[in-house]
């Protein structure tokens, strides 16, 4: 047990990093995640992970693989992209969702045609799915900032936030605060899914916020129980995610997803709220 589990973590110091850098992700990522979860805008998500990929390209033609720059870029280009997605709805007849999916297609293809122009397959590889492995002390520090900074506005916009999910046009008739509330949760998103980028990459970023949550879905109905699971089940993918990449030399990022996927299976099938299981079990029927 202590070789399998323990051992990579206290003999390689790269593996405490990524250790490190996936449970800041987790902390930070995963109650976001719940939230875009009770909101319905899970797929929102995935298309501001490829909207901040332009920027982090542009990022990376100027400066190469430099955190600030790639970081920087990719703020600013998924900010842009989910204001002129709200910008098309608000002014045309086409829905968000759809709004989103045009940005989205458009700028994965923009952001992999510019890392392609500069860089080889295999930068076009990290960008696309990450190098947890390589995680350095700077980039641990932008990931837990980023962190710190999302659980502060959780809890500063918490009530705001729990109303939006309930009803919406309730928080817009009693109170100004629901388009403030809208974008600062957008620019959580953001911030998360660069903190993501960083370690896990542009396609995976975002199975660490929604799986995590869509798995406590099925243990806990309250929204702190969601959270805690959801956290709590991030971390362990990402652990085993880390061990089956030492052990077995896979790519680190999808063996976290991957992980991530099987726990999102096994709480469908065992969950017990709402649980395939639950149906196949017997009801005792109350006597009169």
């Amino acid at each position: 047990m202590w070789d399998i589990v323990f051992q990579p973590f206290v003999e390689f110091g790269f593996m405490r990093r990524a250790l490190l850098g996936c449970v800041a992700i987790s902390v930070g990522a995963t109650p976001v995640g719940v939230f875009l979860m009770l909101r319905r805008m899970s797929l929102t998500g995935d298309a501001l992970a490829c909207a901040i990929l332009p920027g982090a390209a542009i990022g990376y033609l100027i400066a190469g693989f430099s955190l600030g720059a790639m970081t920087i870029g990719g703020v600013i280009a998924g900010m842009a992209v989910a204001l002129l997605a709200g910008l098309v709805t608000r002014i045309t007849v086409l829905r968000e969702d759809a709004s989103l999916a045009a940005f989205y297609l458009i700028s994965l293809a923009l952001g992999v045609l510019i890392v392609s122009t500069r860089g080889s397959n295999v930068d076009l590889m990290h960008v696309l799915f990450g190098t947890v492995l390589a995680l350095d002390d700077s980039a641990l520090i932008l990931l837990c900032s980023i962190t710190s900074l999302s659980l502060l506005t959780l809890a500063v916009f918490f009530r705001p936030l729990v109303l939006e999910c309930a009803d919406p046009h309730f928080l817009r008739s009693v109170s100004n605060l629901s388009a403030i509330t809208h974008f600062t949760f957008l620019a959580l998103v953001v911030l998360n899914l660069v903190a993501g980028f960083h370690g896990l990459g542009t396609l995976m970023s975002v199975g660490i916020m929604i799986l995590p949550a869509a798995a406590a879905r099925f243990w806990a109905s309250g929204i702190g129980g969601l959270v805690f699971v959801a956290i709590l089940s991030a971390i362990l993918a990402s652990i085993s995610g880390l061990l089956l990449s030492y052990h077995f030399n896979l790519p680190s990022g999808p063996a976290i997803i991957l992980v991530a996927g099987i726990i999102y299976g096994i709480s469908i099938i065992f969950g017990p709220v709402g649980g395939l299981a639950l149906r196949f079990i017997p009801r005792r029927q109350l006597e009169t």
